[in-house]
């Protein structure tokens, strides 16, 4: 019984991420839009904080267990992937 439940919060917890971002995205372009902000600007501004979210979640929740050494690798990886990358 508890696999059922967990497989159901699972599938909740995609719809409300799919349509949060929905949401996001929606919103900031709107408000872009109304300070006459490019379309291209506003896409690339919405890519970066999607791939910059997840590090600042993961440095965060590290910052509050007190796990430095995740922060400081997180920062490195980072920087190395993108410079490799990009």
């Amino acid at each position: 019984m508890e696999i059922i439940l967990q497989v159901t919060l699972l599938i909740i917890g995609f719809v409300l991420l799919i349509k949060g971002a929905g949401w996001l995205v929606d919103g900031t372009s709107s408000v872009a839009s109304n300070f006459k902000v490019s379309k291209l600007l506003i896409g690339l501004t919405i890519v970066a904080f999607g791939t910059g979210a997840p590090e600042l979640a993961v440095s965060f929740s590290s910052l509050i267990n007190g796990v430095l050494m995740l922060i400081i690798f997180t920062i490195y990886y980072g920087y190395i992937i993108y410079g490799v990358f990009a």
